[in-house]
């Protein structure tokens, strides 16, 4: 078991600029990969009774890296495939690929680079950065939380809203809300 100390170094892993760092011993060892079984849900609510839209994007990659004597120079960057993009239904997911919604054809990735970190406890902080959908960026802010770490790897549960009339992605709104929910299980392998 991990003291607190070491958790809340853990979670600080989603800090700060995204600075290229030289790869030192003590650096590389901090270093994790996204692995791609990492789950990135979304839902968007419905007027109503609707049941709205729920889905994930199975195409997610990416980094974080820990500096463990300086957590200010801990940063994530996470990339997803928009055209990846998956809900169960083909109609909903050919539309969500369309120039309407991500636009996935000229706009194929969707990006979160930290900026900033904010501990809210021993094993969770809110994470501040800029995120870029559809050629738009905007600062945004995730509530993430250490959930496993052992060896080389290491888990966060991540949840945030954002508003997306913002990304011109505005279309069905007010029927479909204008804020897309995300829960996702963030698992990083060294």
């Amino acid at each position: 078991m991990i003291n607190s100390l070491s958790r809340l170094t853990a979670v600080l892993v989603l800090a700060a600029a995204p600075a290229v760092l030289a790869l030192q011993p003590s650096y590389a060892a901090n270093h994790y990969r996204i692995d791609p079984a990492s789950h990135i849900g979304f839902h968007v609510g419905q007027a109503g009774d609707g049941a709205g839209i729920s889905g994930t994007f199975p195409e997610v990659s990416g980094s974080f890296d820990i500096d463990r004597n300086d957590l200010a120079h801990s940063s994530v960057a996470v990339t997803l495939r928009a055209g990846s993009i998956t809900t169960g239904q083909g109609r909903i997911d050919t539309f969500l690929r369309s120039n309407a919604v991500f636009d996935a054809t000229n706009h194929p990735e969707i990006t979160f680079r930290s900026t900033r970190v904010v501990p809210t406890g021993p094993k969770s902080a809110t994470i501040e950065g800029v995120l870029t959908a559809r050629g738009q960026s905007r600062k945004e802010a995730f509530q993430a939380t250490l959930v496993d770490e052992g060896g080389a790897r290491m888990a966060f549960h991540v949840t945030g809203d954002i508003f997306r009339m913002p990304y011109g992605m505005g279309i069905g709104v007010p029927i479909y809300s204008n804020v897309v929910t995300f829960d996702m299980q963030l698992q990083g392998r060294r």
